[in-house]
């Protein structure tokens, strides 16, 4: 489980994103492993550049954002072992402007593709701009994500990135509401501005 090649992530990060998609995947944490290939494993401009799209997704507030909680190496390891389809041949092959992000097999490199799009987004240097540049990036890479039929990277990488969120302890139990034992059942209940949804329930919640 070393992904350590020039990401310059922490064996800490790395095990907090194994241990959420270990979660996921039913498994024992140990049985998270990099078994495919090195692009895989992000260097050190993607993994910074993911923790950015991380943080801007689910940005620290009164609860610990995306970032905070080991969000990216879960994507990471998500990626690598193919959660939510990403590991398919021809994933994401019916947009034109991806096919040179396709590998051999068909597959597609999803953070090489948010690299260069990030990149193309800005004119060059993402992890350079300043946050309100990358934001604005991110705003329209979203937009034209969310607008286009059918499969897109940036729809698989978000979703993956709320998995990883509302699957942690914090996402889970501070940003929604967790009760272990719910009690009574009510069919109908008013709800306020700060109410907050159900850890149980959380992929009902629209994201947007």
């Amino acid at each position: 489980m070393n992904i350590q090649r020039d990401s310059g992530w922490s064996r800490r990060d790395t095990l907090a994103g194994a241990g959420l998609l270990a979660v996921l995947l039913g498994v024992p944490i140990a049985a998270v492993h990099f078994d495919s290939t090195d692009d895989d494993i992000p260097t050190a401009a993607q993994g910074q550049l993911l923790t950015d799209v991380c943080d801007m997704v689910v940005p620290r507030t009164d609860t610990p954002g995306a970032a905070d909680v080991g969000v990216p190496a879960f994507v990471v390891l998500a990626l690598a072992h193919g959660l939510e389809g990403s590991r398919a041949p021809s994933a994401s092959a019916a947009i034109p402007e991806t096919a040179s992000y396709l590998r051999p097999d068909g597959s597609f490199r999803h953070l090489a593709w948010l690299e260069a799009e990030a990149d193309r987004e800005c004119n060059g240097n993402f992890i350079g701009r300043s946050k309100a540049e990358r934001l604005d990036a991110l705003k329209k890479i979203d937009a034209r994500g969310f607008a286009a039929d059918g499969d897109h990277p940036w729809k698989l990488l978000k979703a993956l990135i709320l998995t990883g969120y509302y699957t942690s302890q914090s996402g889970g139990s501070q940003d929604l509401r967790y009760e272990l034992v719910p009690g009574r059942w009510d069919p109908d209940l008013p709800l306020k501005p700060a109410d907050r949804a159900f850890s149980s329930d959380w992929t009902a919640v629209d994201f947007g």
